[in-house]
């Protein structure tokens, strides 16, 4: 019987599209690998970062509600403070799965999130050791 992270994780992994908030330029940062561990997997995924125009040749974008469809999941890699504003726009933009990376979560994120009725993955495993990240590739 799967506990309920693990029953969140799998209707999180079907759901797709998804986007990375905290997507990242820099190959070295989570928010990069988190990407590229999408992207590995032929997942549909869209890098949210306010600051970049294309990460991992794709076309990034400012927010949420820019993204050219809905989108069902997002994983966040951003700090806590950020991450209660990043939920707030989930909230808008109709995402239903929310993983917050480690280190990305905080109470209030959690709490926001779950009475939305969003799916929330916290405090938990990190997308790329569950999927299997390949740094090479």
């Amino acid at each position: 019987m799967p506990t309920p992270v693990e029953s969140r994780i799998r209707a999180f992994l079907a759901a797709g599209p998804y986007a990375v908030v905290g997507a990242s330029s820099d190959r070295e940062k989570y928010g990069n690998k988190v990407l590229r561990c999408y992207l590995q997997h032929h997942m549909e995924v869209f890098p949210i970062n306010p600051r970049a125009t294309e990460i991992e040749g794709l076309k990034a974008y400012p927010s949420l509600e820019a993204l050219p469809k809905p989108i069902a999941g997002i994983s966040v890699i951003t700090p806590p403070k950020i991450t209660e504003a990043v939920v707030q726009e989930a909230i808008r933009a109709g995402v239903k799965h929310i993983w917050m990376q480690p280190g990305a979560d905080s109470p209030d994120a959690i709490r926001t999130a779950e009475a939305a009725g969003m799916e929330v993955i916290a405090g938990g495993p990190c997308l790329l050791v569950v999927l299997g990240y390949r740094e090479h590739s």
